[in-house]
């Protein structure tokens, strides 16, 4: 499920370009040394597009390339070749089952455990696809994978330039948004039957303020606790079978 891209000038260019990248392993550098030139670019690339970049010994490097003969310059990325679909796909697969459509739109999540866990449960759910950002969000690499136990597999996932943008699609399309966040109705008090999309938020600040705007309603799930706020992979598990018991009325 992933691709090697070594070299400098390779690398750049597949971060400059939008390419799905996983991680990036930058050869350690002489005690003291600062990065420079195309590395330096590349770190800060990778840093805006929040992709982890990691600093590995020469053995490491030389084992990532498992024996192929190529002057990497101390620069290795893996990339994912997950094919990922178009907003369309997955209102043409909620119309291919006759059912309406039932969409996740995670904004900003950064923890691949969290993204993985979600296909999961989405999957289980019946919902029709999973909608992320091509910007500062995770991609689905080999940890969310793992995490979705196989359910990545037959999860559709579009990945979009802009987040605002799918929404108007959807709603173009009759699909109500729902923005999970706090506010004054509570989730079992919002009908959730027709077609639906989700909004969950990033771990550390929620859902975008221009986001949120473009929602057509906001649902809550009720605190009782200490802690007022939850993972964001129980956020959606949550949310998401309040939609499949009021759809099972």
């Amino acid at each position: 499920m992933s691709e090697l891209i070594a070299g400098r000038n390779a690398v750049l260019e597949a971060l400059k370009s939008g390419r799905e990248i996983e991680k990036i392993n930058i050869q350690k550098t002489e005690k003291g040394e600062h990065p420079a030139g195309s590395i330096k670019q590349i770190i800060a690339k990778a840093k805006e597009a929040k992709i982890p970049v990691y600093h590995s010994d020469k053995a490491f490097m030389d084992k990532l390339l498992d024996g192929a003969k190529v002057n990497c310059q101390g620069v290795i990325a893996t990339a994912s070749d997950y094919t990922y679909c178009d907003v369309s796909d997955i209102l043409r697969r909620a119309e291919e089952r006759d059912e309406k459509p039932f969409i996740i739109i995670l904004d900003g999540l950064e923890d691949p455990h969290n993204l993985g866990a979600i296909m999961r449960t989405a999957e289980c759910a019946g919902a029709h696809g999973i909608i992320i950002p091509k910007r500062r969000s995770v991609s689905v690499n080999e940890t969310v994978l793992k995490t979705s136990a196989g359910a990545a597999e037959h999860m559709l996932c579009a990945r979009v330039t802009n987040i605002g943008r799918a929404i108007e699609e959807l709603q173009n399309q009759g699909v109500w948004v729902y923005a999970c966040d706090m506010g004054d109705t509570f989730m079992y008090d919002q009908d959730m039957t027709g077609p639906a999309a989700i909004v969950i938020g990033s771990e550390g600040f929620g859902i975008s303020r221009l986001v949120r705007e473009k929602c057509d309603f906001v649902v809550s799930i009720p605190m009782k606790g200490q802690v007022n706020s939850l993972n964001a992979s129980n956020a959606a598990a949550i949310i998401m079978y309040e939609v499949v018991k009021q759809r099972l009325k």
